[in-house]
């Protein structure tokens, strides 16, 4: 069994069995083999109750008793996924390391994924294991091989990866973080072109401890996470590598859960990389990259594997995850510094927003009013031109489009479009035509038209906007549609649900710092609301109402520290409290405000991916968000949208749309990733 380091608790989910007899193992496996069939129950049984220092002893009895190898037996006797399985937990780690790498870099094409996962993960003391469990394998040398079958940057950080000589001091020279983290800077975000060399020295070389301190710094010095930077400044392969470095430092096992949930979801298991993360990890941090997947994905490992995996092979896997962590919401110490430190980084970040539609330069209002007349006139619609103009174009650009046709043709632009075009497009192209303040209260008003009311929209809307938007779309609707956004939303709604949009639709959020001292009183209000379950309904009411000031009302700034103080006081993320505690509209209002004030792009990033997810697509969803943030934070959206559903918003909207809506999308979306 691995040892965990002096002092640390052991956190694997395998472990000694005790009264271990090596040769009765023997036995008992081969008998499970002997005859006509083999019985894999017992197989799985006996040897994921064992941990891989007793699988090699019985590796050893097996030969002394039947001159026989028992992985060839196994291989001969079992198939497929549970196969691979038994067999990968029948080698020594590192054995088992050097076969995942020699089968990454064989044949046609390389596993680029898997030598990433390997070699940014692993121990110095792992890697040396690996290098000499490769030569003493395959009778090669490991380096050599992988200069063979990779190139460039990704090639020279493989290879001082390989070297396992990364410092192991604790002790961290605050002088020399300062210069790191000015090394870095200059490298990338303040050269033109850059200097990757100083990425994979200092990524590759220092200790973990001093690089977590450089990647505070870092934040605090440029307002960005060294994420963004990477991501910005590298590309390809050598990027992702990098990127897996950056986690592995932060957080091993939350990199693994990551990687577990990635393999799971969707359509199709990525078998080889569970096979894999499941039988190097059980007798390592199973249990930390348990607790963390529960606290980042809202689902236990257990249940995961469980529903994406059949037979003896889902059997053999959830003996080596060791357990459910099914209490929904509960949290231990490691997730709640993970869901800790997520809002310390939503707190010091300055991330620049952006948006993908920019001022069109050489901008001409009469050509490109003339050039819409023409698309339109006649026989046909020339939709590509349509498009091309539209998309191209700010919404003040577009204002300015509108009123020269106007002026040229006597004819309203918007009322020619809608004759012009039809449906997913229409609705596209005609909100990209409407002044942001006018577009939002139009999809307001729709979601609170006919029999039953779109309360996903209506939250959406209200709970993402700032203050001066929210006063512009009260304006747009008085405007518009002769009424209150307040009168409408007060006949369309009821309960706690209509007071917190009433409350965000006042636009009275406050915008100063955070204040400390208040944060505390506010974090022991907010966990009061754990009570909830066990309290009278009217105790109940009056603790909804003191949370809904706090969530409409504090700065976002304020409501970070807010959440960072109920972590401390609770162990608890006030965003699972809430989905634990509360229900329906209330719970998803309340939730919304969260995770925005956490990372607004990444609650975009999801609502486009849910929207497009599974069969059909949200065309109302996905437009809406499309044409909402296209000038504002959609770039950012799109960064988020790749990190956390391993695709590009372009590969889903091109994947999951078509015609003349996708090409307009496209447009928007402004670019593969």
């Amino acid at each position: 069994m691995a040892k965990p380091a002096q002092g640390a608790r052991y956190r694997g989910s395998i472990h000694d069995h005790p009264d271990f007899d090596p040769s009765q193992d023997a036995e008992a496996l081969y008998s499970a083999m002997k005859g006509f069939g083999s019985d894999k129950e017992a197989i799985l049984e006996l040897i994921t109750s064992r941990s891989n220092r007793q699988r090699q002893e019985i590796c050893q009895s097996y030969k002394s008793l039947y001159g026989k190898d028992l992985i060839a037996d196994l291989k001969y006797e079992l198939t497929g996924k549970f196969e691979r399985l038994i067999v990968g937990l029948m080698r020594p780690l590192a054995y088992c390391d050097a076969k995942e790498i020699k089968d990454a870099i064989s044949g046609i094409g390389t596993d680029e994924k898997c030598l990433i996962e390997i070699l940014a993960s692993r121990t110095n003391e792992q890697i040396h294991q690996l290098v000499a469990a490769y030569k003493d394998a395959y009778e090669r040398d490991l380096e050599s091989d992988v200069i063979g079958d990779t190139s460039g940057h990704f090639q020279k950080m493989l290879v001082v990866l390989l070297q396992g000589t990364r410092e192991e001091d604790d002790v961290v020279s605050e002088d020399l973080v300062q210069q790191d983290v000015q090394d870095l800077y200059e490298a990338g975000e303040l050269k033109w072109g850059t200097d990757e060399a100083q990425f994979i020295y200092i990524l590759g070389n220092r200790s973990k401890q001093h690089l977590r301190l450089v990647f505070d710094e870092y934040l605090k010095t440029t307002g960005k996470p060294i994420e963004a930077s990477i991501r910005g400044e590298l590309s390809g392969d050598f990027e992702k590598l990098m990127l897996a470095v950056v986690k592995c430092v932060r957080s091993t096992p939350e990199y693994f859960a990551e990687r577990l949930f990635k393999a799971m979801k969707g359509l199709g298991t990525r078998d080889n990389t569970l096979i894999r993360i499941m039988v190097t990890r059980s007798e390592l941090d199973m249990l930390d990259i348990r607790e963390i997947f529960r606290t980042k994905y809202e689902k236990s490992l257990y249940s995961m594997i469980k529903n994406d995996t059949s037979g003896e092979y889902k059997k053999a896997l959830l003996r080596l995850c060791g357990g459910d962590d099914d209490a929904a919401g509960q949290f231990f110490p490691e997730a709640a510094q993970v869901a800790y430190q997520m809002w310390e980084l939503s707190a010091v970040s300055r991330v620049e927003m952006k948006g993908t539609v920019r001022p069109a330069g050489d901008f001409n209002p009469d050509a490109d009013a003339k050039a819409l007349r023409k698309a339109m006139k006649g026989l046909g619609t020339d939709e590509d031109a349509i498009i091309n103009i539209i998309t191209h174009r700010s919404n003040a650009q577009r204002q300015q489009i509108r009123q020269t046709f106007k002026s040229h043709f006597g004819r309203d632009l918007m009322a020619d479009l809608k004759s012009e075009v039809s449906g997913d497009l229409a609705r596209l192209i005609l909100g990209l035509m409407m002044p942001p303040a006018h577009y939002d209260a139009k999809q307001l008003k729709k979601a609170m038209e006919g029999a039953g009311t779109d309360e996903k929209a209506l939250i959406e809307i209200l709970a993402t906007r700032t203050n001066a938007e929210i006063h512009a779309i009260n304006e747009a609707y008085k405007e518009d549609y002769h009424k209150s956004l307040e009168d409408a939303l007060s006949s369309d709604t009821s309960g706690h649900f209509k007071r917190i949009l009433i409350s965000l639709a006042t636009g009275n959020r406050e915008e100063g710092a955070e204040d400390r001292d208040q944060a505390a009183e506010d974090a022991q209000v907010a966990a009061e609301i754990l009570e909830i379950a066990d309290t009278p309904s009217g105790d109940k009411t009056s603790l909804e109402t003191r949370f809904m000031t706090i969530l409409c009302t504090r700065s976002y700034p304020h409501l970070r520290r807010v959440f960072q103080e109920f972590i401390k006081k609770t162990n608890y993320d006030v965003e699972h409290v809430i989905k634990k505690e509360m229900s329906g509209d209330v719970r998803d209002a309340f939730v919304a405000i969260v995770q925005s004030v956490k990372n607004k792009p990444l609650f975009f990033a999801d609502k486009l991916y849910k929207s497009m997810k599974g069969a059909g697509t949200d065309e109302k969803t996905l437009t809406r968000v499309m044409v909402s943030r296209s000038e504002t934070d959609l770039l950012n959206i799109r960064r988020e949208f790749i990190e956390k559903y391993d695709k590009s918003l372009h590969q889903a909207i091109e994947g999951d749309t078509s015609g003349d809506f996708r090409k307009a999308l496209l447009a928007l979306c402004g670019g593969e990733d």
